[in-house]
């Protein structure tokens, strides 16, 4: 028995069948058929916006749950002429601009502090000074405990992004993040620590 998933196919175009067929099924009564196209869809879905939203996952997941209602409740407006995956890409992109509009919207609440004022001076020298120093102790780090501090620690990329970045793979990516800390602790530990 063939397996009627989208996530076994990578031709665009076996995509768009298997998919309008079972979405077709559903709209003539199919509830079997309409529940698997839900499914598939589904996965479909995390996939495309996932590709558009990289380093969002909570984001990803509950777009795609908002895509397939909001597909569930417009499904009455597909026709049937046009490609099944070009309509349910729509919606999809109508409802990632909304979230990034929002997403915007939230930010502009936040009113930036004068970067004038004396508190500030200090603390702006003394995070170079941190800053100056973070960069020395990584140093002492071999490049792949460093690369991975750098990338995830302190810029703040996932460690997806980095392995794709510095040619590790990800479970390297981790354990260079847990050697470099573990061996800079130990130096927190042993070295200034006696010396405190």
């Amino acid at each position: 028995m063939e397996r009627n998933t989208v996530g076994s196919r990578k031709n665009p175009g076996d995509v768009e069948a298997a998919l309008r067929g079972l979405f077709l099924r559903g709209l003539d009564g199919d509830a079997k058929a309409y529940r698997d196209f839900l499914l598939q869809l589904s996965a479909h879905l995390r996939a495309f916006l996932g590709k558009r939203l990289f380093g969002w996952p909570d984001e990803v997941e509950d777009l795609v749950q908002e895509c397939l209602l909001a597909m569930h409740n417009q499904r009455h407006t597909y026709q049937s002429d046009q490609p099944l995956t070009a309509w349910v890409h729509a919606i999809a992109r109508y409802k990632m601009i909304d979230l990034l509009r929002a997403k915007s919207a939230r930010e502009d609440l936040h009113e930036p502090l004068d970067d004038d004022l004396a508190v500030f001076a200090e603390s702006a020298e003394e995070a170079s000074d941190a800053k100056r120093d973070l960069g020395g102790l990584l140093e002492t780090l071999p490049e792949r405990q460093r690369l991975p501090i750098v990338h995830v620690k302190i810029e703040g990329r996932s460690v997806a992004e980095t392995a794709s970045l510095t040619g590790m793979s990800e479970s390297a990516v981790k354990v260079g993040i847990h050697r470099g800390l573990k061996a800079l602790a130990a130096r927190f530990g042993h070295g200034w620590g006696a010396a405190a």
